[in-house]
């Protein structure tokens, strides 16, 4: 798939999620949490079949044509999963009001976050001192 229909597709399903999220919030309609949210599940599930796909042709291979190394597929599989938990997370403290402490929730966003700075900084590092 080209870069500009993976954008395109990506754009299409963060509106969905948007429209589905403001109608929730306005009262409009009362679904639930988890119906709210099936867009960026749907997008996870692809996100991961295609970094899976990726490791196994890295694997079976040998090399990445992009040469991106395994333990950067694995960071990039690690954060995907932690974005999926604080989605199932942030679904079960709305739903099910006051069930789950606020720190138990953001603990996976905050690790994603920090995965995202080191990440940085080690491209930056790697830029600046080749």
């Amino acid at each position: 798939m080209a870069v500009l229909h993976r954008a395109l597709f990506t754009w299409f399903i963060a509106l969905l999620f948007l429209i589905l999220l403001v109608l929730r919030l306005d009262g409009k309609a009362q679904w639930n949490w988890f119906i709210i949210f099936i867009p960026l599940w749907l997008f996870d599930v692809i996100l991961l079949a295609y970094i899976g796909f990726n490791m196994l042709i890295h694997c079976k291979n040998g090399y990445d044509r992009n040469e991106m190394t395994m333990l950067r597929k694995v960071c990039f599989l690690v954060a995907t999963i932690f974005k999926l938990v604080f989605e199932i997370l942030v679904c079960v403290r709305f739903q099910y009001k006051q069930t789950l402490s606020l720190y138990i929730v953001a603990g996976p966003a905050w690790a994603l976050l920090l995965m995202a700075i080191g990440e940085t900084s080690r491209s930056l590092f790697n830029l600046l001192f080749p």
